[in-house]
């Protein structure tokens, strides 16, 4: 199985999840989905969300949760499946409201990358295509998600932008500036 690693960025309900299922099943037809998300006390919308999620998803498909620990989760899930990390945005917000040092935790990501030997798919959401926050908290974690967001683009063999339901590639990009 050849080694890839994969970004699929977008706006919410732009297909990126549907678009990185696909991708991470490409190569032998299962894969481990490796859950970010946080279900907080009384957070019935959010339940439902991964509700939903699960839903779609089939027998083909082993879960995993890291919240937090993502390095850890590749590290330890490696061998002969790809695996989906979805997504790169929930796993920022639990090491932020966690007070953890998410800029060593991006660091720690991006080393791990390199030395796996089954193909990884990452979604993360494009945040700041929008307008400035207005408070503080929601502007640090604007910057935040870029920096995470090119950092482990830097480190894909290949980028996705979903848009609308459809996929288009950002990198490899034989356009010169």
């Amino acid at each position: 199985m050849m080694k890839k690693s994969i970004l699929i960025t977008g706006g919410a309900r732009s297909g990126k999840s549907q678009l990185a299922e696909r991708k991470a099943l490409q190569p032998c037809g299962r894969a481990i989905y490796i859950a970010t998300s946080r279900i907080y006390d009384g957070d019935t919308e959010m339940a439902a969300r991964v509700a939903a999620h699960k839903a779609r998803r089939g027998p083909e498909w082993t879960e995993v949760d890291a919240p937090t620990d993502l390095a850890g989760a590749l590290v330890s899930t490696d061998g002969d499946q790809p695996r989906l990390v979805d997504c790169l945005t929930l796993w920022l917000t639990n090491l932020m409201l966690d007070d953890a040092d998410w800029q060593a935790e991006t660091g720690r990501l991006v080393e791990t990358l390199t030395t796996q030997s089954a193909p990884v798919v990452f979604v993360t959401n494009e945040v700041g295509l929008g307008i400035v926050p207005e408070n503080k908290l929601a502007r640090a974690f604007r910057d935040a998600a870029g920096y995470v967001n090119q950092a482990v683009a830097e480190a894909c063999d290949e980028v996705w932008l979903a848009v609308a339901g459809h996929p288009m590639r950002v990198k490899p990009n034989d356009t010169p500036f």
